[in-house]
């Protein structure tokens, strides 16, 4: 298996530079996993896959204003990029592992000044925010630690959202709309992540109420997405490739939920890629089982795992990270079917979704999407993978 392998051509002009209104508006691929079967539909459609006892499992995080653009100390412009408080450098929250560009050229103690309005600053501007310049993150690629200290009399997370903006992924590079369209519609109040779970972008409240008026379910984890949702997988062999750690939970609630809906011969349908490593993370193979006999029924679409043996379950995690890497070969524990976006070629979300059906599967449903002029990436058209 080669990094190559999940490539494919993504034309530009495919590359989808505003969300589809309303948001469930968009198109809908549905992929069948046991014959390989592909369906042209809208998102509204969904509701037609989903039946009664089916249980949605989403995450819940919500986008920082993470994007910071300032200038060094000759001037220069400087872009920040929020990755996750390092609370283990400093309880008070006040330094972050963030990407810095340019960054190997600042050397530590090296000071970023933040206006609010940026570049747009009025000269004479006041200072809104610091960040002193630390070291490089040991095992990352380019990542460094930045102590900030908020000017005026700011709280910390006044300064940020002072000078702070949602970042867009780098592809998309013309809107100007609304913001919190880059935020679900159940999104959390508390920010948190780098970046946005996009395939839930496309629901919205009446789709919702639609599938609640149909019985099925709803539950939310979090998973705060980082580093990875940038990067591409740059190593020939894919299992070179070193996923950086993220901060997820899964309440004992949605433990439960999910145990009760597998027991009741119900899917859990996980809407995205980071509702998916969050599941599956909190399987432990190690935990012992309820009865196998209703394990097995839970888990009985992965008949050579071990939970069907009578190991291994779902458990609840608070606080915990994941560096959980899926790609062609793994094995899924919980997760039936998945709600997803369409992703960069050669990145760890192809690898994923090729692993939960099959790259053969993927690639070719990738390339009708491509001939049938799907919009592509974040703010784009979804798929229906079960």
């Amino acid at each position: 298996m080669k990094t190559d392998d999940f490539d494919y051509d993504l034309p530009e002009a495919l590359i989808a530079q505003a969300p589809a209104e309303p948001r469930d508006s968009c198109r809908l691929l549905v992929l069948d996993r046991e014959d390989g079967s592909v369906e042209h539909r809208t998102f509204t459609d969904i509701v037609d896959y989903l039946e009664p006892g089916d249980l949605l499992v989403a995450n819940k995080t919500r986008v920082l204003p993470a994007r910071l653009v300032g200038r060094k100390p000759t001037g220069a412009v400087s872009e920040t990029l929020l990755l996750r408080r390092r609370e283990d450098v400093d309880p008070l929250g006040g330094v972050w592992e963030c990407l810095v560009n340019p960054g190997k050229r600042l050397k530590p103690g090296a000071v970023i000044e933040y206006r609010a309005g940026g570049l747009h600053a009025p000269e004479g501007a006041e200072v809104v925010l610091t960040g002193e310049v630390m070291d490089f993150v040991e095992g990352s690629k380019g990542g460094r630690l930045v102590r900030f200290s908020p000017a005026g009399g700011r709280t910390l997370d006044e300064a940020m959202h002072a000078v702070g903006h949602v970042p867009l992924p780098p592809y998309i590079t013309s809107y100007e709309g609304d913001p919190e369209k880059y935020q679900t519609v159940y999104a959390m109040d508390e920010e948190h992540s780098a970046a946005a779970p996009t395939a839930g972008l496309h629901f919205t409240p009446a789709l919702i109420d639609r599938l609640a008026a149909k019985g099925v379910e709803m539950c939310f984890v979090e998973l705060e997405v980082g580093i990875d949702t940038f990067r591409l997988v740059e190593e020939d062999d894919p299992a070179d490739h070193v996923m950086h750690t993220e901060r997820y939970h899964v309440p004992a609630d949605v433990v439960e939920r999910v145990k009760a809906a597998k027991a009741a011969g119900h899917r859990v349908v996980a809407v995205g890629t980071t509702s998916v490593r969050s599941l599956e993370s909190a399987f432990d193979p190690e935990a012992p089982a309820d009865d196998p006999a209703v394990v097995a029924r839970r888990f009985e679409d992965v008949p050579d795992s071990a939970a069907v043996c009578g190991r291994g379950d779902l458990v609840e995690r608070r606080d915990a990270t994941t560096d959980l890497f899926l790609m062609p070969g793994s094995t899924f524990h919980v997760v039936d079917a998945m709600v997803t976006n369409f992703h960069v070629p050669r990145s760890t979300l192809m690898m994923l979704v090729s692993a939960f059906a099959t790259r053969d599967q993927i690639m070719d449903a990738y390339a009708e999407a491509v001939d049938e002029g799907y919009r592509m990436l974040s703010f784009g058209d979804a798929m229906l993978i079960r």
